[in-house]
């Protein structure tokens, strides 16, 4: 039995989990760092501790002192989130020892699925499709550019050089003409290696005007592994997602049929047990082939709550406990769409923002979802991830639910730090988001030379007009202090910065 769950994460995905304990009647214990001490998560949980330290090391990733808490505090399952210590075969291990409950799946799936050397030639004996390539086992220096040469010329270009080791783009190197391999080798074993500890790389060959296309699967301790269909998550900008839907819009009954028997046979093909995530690449052709397994709850994964009425988190909390999923004859109903709402200033190269949420008003309406883990009045610093907020949206069909993501976006107001609200709302009517046809590239392609807004002068004014009445309604009584040209100090309104999402 489950009765008390640690939650060792923060921002919105402690949120999303400490909510999903309180309506299973779970007990839920936060830990939280200093600088978190006044966040929206620490306030939701029934209990929460102070972690000791200063830095993210010293915090959120210190395994130790998170496993003392979970023991000290009375928690006897552990629920890690995503990303920190969510794909840690090592932390994980350590949590079963300690007699707690981890909620996820077994040290050993994780191992076999967070090495993607390993997990490529795992899917290979599953029968699952691989996109080709060639691993490359050896750590040694030369041994592995000379082996990288040689399997370049079998896999053929272009291709991509990719770290066996973490994800998020780092270690990743796209390569179009035999002369630029082995310097883009040696830059991608060293990002690699300070990175994740592990310098091995292989190579795939890129496959150009693919979709990114994953699978939500669910598998419990009753011998039931089942998925819950597609997210298309093919928008990406430095191969981190942006834009995510559900069900995917040019998917056919055949295709989700063989890729989600796929997704099921990688699953079993690790004894998976709880919710995760294989990753395909869906060709032109229709051909896909597998990219990836997370073994942990994704972003994304609201998009597919919308679509199927399955609350995944719930069901990761029933599977940890021993129970058997609740999910019935699965049936997609609608369209979802997902946007994540960044503190960061799209015209610059998307580089993070810091600053005064002085306005946090998000659209209201049916069909309307928001996960995130800030409120008005926080302030968004450099020390953790800048995405502030999801914003997912359903209807009955996927112009609907386009449509329903435009208003959404014209209505969401964040005033006193630089957002890609902009960003979001053009991408909406690019023709290839409005026709289901984007790719992996599109985001590259569109804008070359980084992103300049093109949006007509109504959606500046609309902005002006609701910062000036969030202004008027004394919303912006959080100010900073400045320093004018004559020399004298005193506050500025959030509304003077208006967002810098409308320069």
């Amino acid at each position: 039995m489950v009765s008390t769950v640690l939650v060792a994460n923060r921002g919105e995905i402690a949120c999303r989990i400490l909510r999903a304990c309180k309506e299973a009647g779970l007990t839920s214990v936060a830990i939280y760092a200093a600088n978190d001490a006044k966040s929206l998560f620490v306030e939701l949980a029934d209990h929460a501790v102070l972690l000791e330290g200063d830095t993210i090391t010293d915090t959120y990733l210190n395994q130790s002192q998170i496993l003392k808490i979970a023991a000290t505090s009375g928690a006897d399952a552990l629920h890690p989130g995503f990303g920190f210590l969510s794909e840690r075969a090592d932390f994980a291990r350590a949590v079963s020892e300690a007699g707690i409950q981890w909620i996820g799946p077994s040290p050993n799936a994780i191992e076999r699925m967070g090495d993607k050397m390993s997990a490529r030639i795992t899917m290979r004996n599953a029968g699952v499709p691989v996109i080709p390539g060639e691993e490359i086992e050896t750590e040694d220096e030369e041994e592995a550019l000379i082996a990288i040469e040689q399997a370049s010329t079998r896999v053929g270009y272009p291709l991509l050089l990719k770290a066996s080791s973490g994800g998020g783009g780092k270690g990743m190197r796209a390569v179009d003409r035999p002369e630029d391999l082995l310097e883009a080798a040696r830059s991608a074993r060293r990002e690699a290696l300070a990175s994740f500890g592990d310098g091995r790389v292989y190579l795939e060959r890129l496959l150009t005007g693919s979709k990114h296309v994953e699978i939500q699967i669910l598998a419990d301790r009753h011998g039931r592994t089942i998925h819950l269909g597609e997210r298309e998550c093919s928008v990406q900008r430095r191969h981190q997602k942006v834009f995510e839907e559900a069900p995917c819009p040019t998917m056919t009954e055949e295709i989700r049929s063989a890729m989600g028997k796929a997704a099921v046979a990688a699953a079993m093909a690790v004894n998976y047990e709880g919710a995760g995530t294989v990753e395909f690449l869906l060709a032109p052709t229709g051909e896909f082939f597998f990219l990836e397994m997370n073994t942990r709850i994704q972003v994304e994964h609201p998009v597919t709550e919308m679509i199927t009425g399955v609350d995944i988190v719930r069901e990761q909390l029933r599977i940890a406990a021993g129970e058997p999923m609740s999910c019935g004859e699965l049936h997609l109903r609608g369209h979802a769409i997902e946007v994540r709402l960044y503190a960061e200033d799209a015209t610059n190269n998307f580089l993070p923002a810091i600053g005064p949420l002085a306005v946090f008003q998000p659209p209201e309406g049916p069909g309307i979802r928001l996960d995130t883990g800030v409120r008005q009045g926080d302030e968004v610093t450099p020390n953790y991830d800048p995405m502030l907020a999801k914003l997912i949206v359903w209807a009955p069909s996927r112009v609907e639910a386009l449509q329903r993501m435009r208003r959404s976006l014209d209505e969401f107001v964040v005033l006193g730090t630089v957002t890609n609200l902009r960003f979001l709302r053009e991408l909406c009517d690019v023709p290839d988001v409005v026709e289901g046809t984007t790719d992996t590239t599109m985001i590259d392609r569109l804008w070359p030379d980084g992103w300049a807004p093109s949006l007509p002068d109504e959606f500046e004014d609309g902005a002006l007009m609701a910062a000036a009445v969030a202004e008027s309604a004394g919303l912006h009584r959080q100010t900073t202090s400045t320093t004018d040209a004559t020399g004298d100090s005193g506050p500025v309104s959030p509304f003077m910065t208006l967002n810098r999402r409308y320069p």
